[in-house]
């Protein structure tokens, strides 16, 4: 019923402005006005309007960023992540001064040679020089951003790290995230979705001597300064494993494994001692207050990327980043999921 009304008014909308546009021709008929034909007027009008619209497009980007500009994410928590930063900064950097320079010259220069009463355009054909300019100076600038962005690409996707690894399983389904980690012996055991049967939600293939000490906690601890191979699967549709303030995310894909690495820089617990951090808290908990929720602590996250379904933004899981010391604290007081599946059974 709701399709069905907003369709009628759209219908009624479209109606009511072709007979606005109608009386005003028949108007201008009476008045023994050609309303087809361009006045002195209307391009002095329009052209002022322009220039305003120019004005207004510029000043509301400037109000945006200063007024959005407290709901960015803050400093990156991993490696990799200050190069992803440095690369969007100039990126955008680049863009802005162009934007500043053109934009405005743009309609400042669609206002000025608006058409006028006796006066007539110039006709100007070519010029070398300028087209030389204007087509080799983007050229460069875009030839080493690029060559600047596959460089960050690749040491972002291939790192250099003498150790071995962490590894750490992400599993995705509607409408959740299930870690599972390799143990003690650092060796991921074989799983495969035809394995999945009661408890046995990761499809784990349990007479897998790797299997016997994964695993499956409720959030996903990191020792800090530790390198992190994460593997993905999907159970059901495609997902996408987001770290936000890790600047590292992949998407998760049925029937396939897909990996992404980083090592953690920052703990859960010197991020949130970060001024920046303190005011985004602030102010958070200073809306929820007004909503009476409790106060929101800062973590980090694990967030789905892709619109999976319907509750596809309660998809996500707490990253909890630690010293070594917690972590290994943390790792004596979890479960096998072996010894979970027996104790179930």
């Amino acid at each position: 019923m709701t399709g069905l009304l907003t369709a009628l008014i759209i219908i009624l909308a479209v109606l009511t402005i072709l007979q606005i546009i109608r009386i005003y021709e028949l108007s201008g008929d009476l008045n023994k006005e050609k309303s087809y034909l361009t006045t002195h007027e209307d391009n002095n009008r329009q052209g002022f309007y322009l220039l305003l619209f120019g004005i207004a497009i510029v000043a509301s980007l400037i109000w945006m960023m200063i007024a959005w500009d407290e709901i960015l994410l803050p400093q990156s928590a991993s490696e990799h992540g200050v190069e992803t930063d440095a690369l969007m900064s100039i990126s955008m950097g680049l863009i802005l001064i162009v934007y500043f320079i053109m934009t405005p010259i743009l309609f400042w220069f669609s206002f000025k040679y608006r058409g006028l009463k006796d006066t007539k355009a110039t006709y100007y054909e070519h010029n070398n020089k300028l087209e030389l300019i204007w087509t080799s100076v983007p050229t460069v600038v875009l030839a080493v951003l690029i060559i600047y962005g596959l460089t960050v690409w690749s040491n972002t996707m291939s790192p250099e790290n003498e150790e071995d690894p962490m590894r750490i399983e992400v599993y995705a389904q509607q409408y959740k995230w299930t870690a599972r980690y390799a143990g003690s012996d650092n060796n991921l055991g074989y799983a495969n979705v035809r394995l999945i049967e009661g408890a046995n939600v990761l499809g784990l293939d349990l007479e897998d001597i790797n299997s016997q000490d994964d695993f499956s906690p409720m959030e996903i601890h990191i020792p800090v300064g530790q390198p992190v191979l994460f593997t993905f699967r999907s159970q059901d549709v495609i997902h996408s494993a987001y770290f936000p303030h890790f600047r590292a995310q992949m998407n998760c894909v049925p029937g396939m494994t897909t990996r992404f690495q980083f090592t953690p820089t920052i703990t859960t617990a010197d991020m949130r001692k970060d001024p920046d951090v303190i005011g985004k808290v602030e102010r958070i908990n200073a809306i929820r207050a007004e909503a009476g929720n409790e106060p929101y602590e800062y973590d980090y996250l694990l967030l789905c990327n892709k619109i999976c379904g319907a509750a596809h933004y309660n998809m996500q899981m707490n990253v909890i980043v630690e010293t070594q010391a917690e972590y290994d604290a943390w790792v004596l007081e979890q479960q096998s999921i072996s010894q979970t599946l027996a104790a179930n059974n």
